[in-house]
């Protein structure tokens, strides 16, 4: 790809963006959130038309006119966000548009047999058969990284492909792409997480504001200058927890159960607290903070807040009792995509904010702006559609959205998922600031040096009940690991 550019209304989001990759090579691209990098993926895989600039393959310059072009050119590409249709299978939606036939009928023996067979190639415990939103997050992602395989491409676009699953679901992706690479298909890797850069990449290009900034052999780069290459600054990566005083006891739950996928879950959270939640795909720990928050309402245990026992039979309810819920999915469940930054902000106030009915809209809009610059989200206005803010400032108007209103006990499911180096550390930073004003976090995350640096005590999730609890000094990557895993 040679002088790629690309223009949205007021924003130059590509401006002559070259990239070259080879046979068999995975070449990383890296870049805060905005850098242009899905941009340039999305002119490739044929969902974007360029404004300028060429691209050749195989030597030839094409004209790609269409995602099904691109297909027929043999580029594949897995999406950051999924393209999954909820209410089918994960067999037809890995096969959508080209099911297999028997005189012209769909043979869907054939179809969840080969479905089957893709999973298993990427080690992945998903049914082919069942409706897809019936299945979590890290399952659906297997899905859409299953649908691209089963297309062979000779060129397969991976745009934050470990963003949903654990260390193992990552391990098992990794040895997919290096079984892929020895065949000769070209990778083209996106990922903020720079550990996976240098496990799995051959080459590394840098863009920063839609511009190439250096391309870098992996072997030979430096981490901490990818780093300041990628934000035009230094950026510390470590993660560290801010010592603070805990506090009276926010939450406590008692032998918590939900048929079939939670058993006797026992523990609380103090003010002050942070409380990570580790485990593996399926373990339960996104089903526990639902059934808590009361969109999944458990079977069996107790809920106390405050020392006082409550029923939580709705979100309605856990709003109301000061908790707050910070969803894995932010496009999906955290935010409305098609409304305003403030619209989003105020979504759980506009009781609060009302007089007869009539949202009073100067104490709306100062609540919005207030919000805005104490996280620093960055938006041309509270009046921009959350649709068009970056990954990391999308996350950041969920988070702005439940502290207007004033929560206690606050609950993160995979808070930094798919976000930049330099995003993540404000986020640390806002917890930790969180943490010492009295709030009680509980903090899911399937990145374990997340976990080990952030938590005070760390809950590990196994089979749907609690497997081990660690204190901060007793927590490793290692220990957690094997506890998730039942080799502890």
């Amino acid at each position: 790809m040679s002088g790629i550019r690309k223009e949205f209304p007021g924003v130059i989001a590509l401006d002559s963006v070259n990239l070259e990759v080879a046979k068999g090579e995975v070449h990383v691209l890296l870049g805060e959130n905005g850098a242009g990098k899905s941009t340039l993926m999305k002119i490739l895989s044929g969902a974007l038309k360029k404004d300028a600039g060429h691209v050749w393959i195989d030597n030839g310059e094409t004209e790609i006119h269409g995602p099904r072009h691109a297909r027929e050119l043999g580029i594949g590409i897995i999406y950051q966000e999924l393209t999954l249709i909820p209410e089918l299978s994960a067999a037809e939606n890995i096969y959508l548009g080209r099911e297999p036939r028997r005189l012209s009928v769909v043979n869907r023996s054939r179809m969840i047999a080969e479905a089957t067979r893709v999973l298993k190639e990427l080690s992945a415990d998903v049914p082919a058969s069942v409706p897809v939103r019936t299945l979590s997050l890290a399952q659906r992602q297997l899905i859409e990284i299953a649908k691209a395989l089963s297309l062979e491409p000779r060129i397969l676009i991976m745009d934050e492909p470990t963003s949903a699953l654990t260390v193992t679901e990552t391990k098992n992706l990794f040895s997919a792409i290096r079984r892929l690479t020895a065949r000769g298909v070209a990778i083209i890797y996106i990922s903020h997480r720079l550990d996976e850069i240098f496990e799995i990449g051959d080459r590394v290009t840098v863009l920063r504001d839609g511009h190439n900034v250096s391309t870098h052999v992996v072997k030979t780069a430096d981490r901490r200058e990818l780093v300041r290459l990628m934000a035009d600054r230094e950026l510390d990566e470590s993660i560290s927890r801010e010592t603070t005083t805990l506090g009276d006891e926010l939450l406590r739950v008692e032998r918590l159960g939900r048929r079939g996928v939670l058993s006797d879950v026992s523990f609380s959270v103090h003010a002050g607290e942070i409380i990570g939640i580790a485990g593996l795909l399926g373990a339960g720990r996104t089903e526990l903070v639902r059934a808590i928050f009361g969109a999944d309402p458990p079977d069996a245990g107790d809920i106390y807040i405050r020392r006082k026992k409550q029923r939580i039979r709705s979100p309605r309810d856990a709003v109301k009792l000061g908790i707050g819920f910070v969803t894995e999915d932010r496009k999906l469940q955290g935010l409305v995509l098609g409304r305003s930054v403030r619209d989003n902000i105020v979504l759980p106030l506009l009781r609060r904010l009302s007089r007869l009915g009539v949202v009073r809209r100067a104490e709306e809009h100062a609540l919005a702006q207030s919000k805005v610059s104490e996280l620093r989200i960055r938006t041309p206005s509270i009046e921009q559609l959350a649709l068009h803010l970056s990954g990391g400032n999308q996350q950041k108007v969920v988070l702005a959205k439940w502290l207007a209103c004033d929560v206690d006990v606050l609950f993160l499911d995979e808070p930094t998922r798919g976000i930049d180096v330099g995003a993540k550390q404000e986020i640390y930073a806002l917890i930790n600031t969180l943490a010492a004003t009295g709030m009680g976090i509980v903090m899911i995350s399937s990145e374990l040096p997340e976990i080990v640096g952030l938590s005070d005590r760390v809950l590990v999730m196994r089979g749907g009940t609690i497997a081990g609890e660690f204190a901060r000094t007793e927590a490793t990557q290692e220990s957690l690991l094997a506890c998730a895993m039942g080799a502890a």
